[in-house]
């Protein structure tokens, strides 16, 4: 089946703070524990009005996993909370509203003011 297709077709896991998920490919690998640093390949869209919009950032076309510790605030809250319960070989697709993403102030002027945002991410690993 189509990655695109499956995506559709299933329904979003929402999580107490607002965050959404799904599970594309469930990781059979460790799941990373506080403060542990990940490697992940991800691509982030801009998302309004339940559709992918303009794609704004992608490690995967730069050809470089991006590393971060998880839950030590280095990124936004909701990639720490939507990454910290993945597991090693897993795909998922986070949709974060602007209270876990950039907020009012947006970022660098390509994110505007309270977006809501959509990341396809593939934890690669946990080191």
């Amino acid at each position: 089946m189509d990655e695109s297709v499956a995506q559709s077709a299933a329904k979003p896991v929402t999580t107490a703070s607002g965050l959404q998920y799904i599970d594309t490919k469930p990781g059979t690998g460790a799941q990373p524990k506080s403060n542990q640093t990940v490697v992940v390949h991800y691509t982030g869209w801009l998302y309004a009005n339940g559709a992918k919009g303009k794609k704004f950032d992608s490690s995967v076309d730069r050809g470089e996993p991006f590393e971060f510790p998880v839950g030590a605030g280095r990124v936004i809250r909701g990639w720490d909370e939507g990454v910290g319960s993945m597991k090693v070989g897993g795909k998922r697709t986070l949709i974060i509203p602007p209270t876990l993403g950039y907020g009012a102030s947006g970022a660098g002027g390509v994110i505007p003011p309270n977006a809501t945002l959509m990341f396809d991410v593939e934890l690669l690993g946990v080191k």
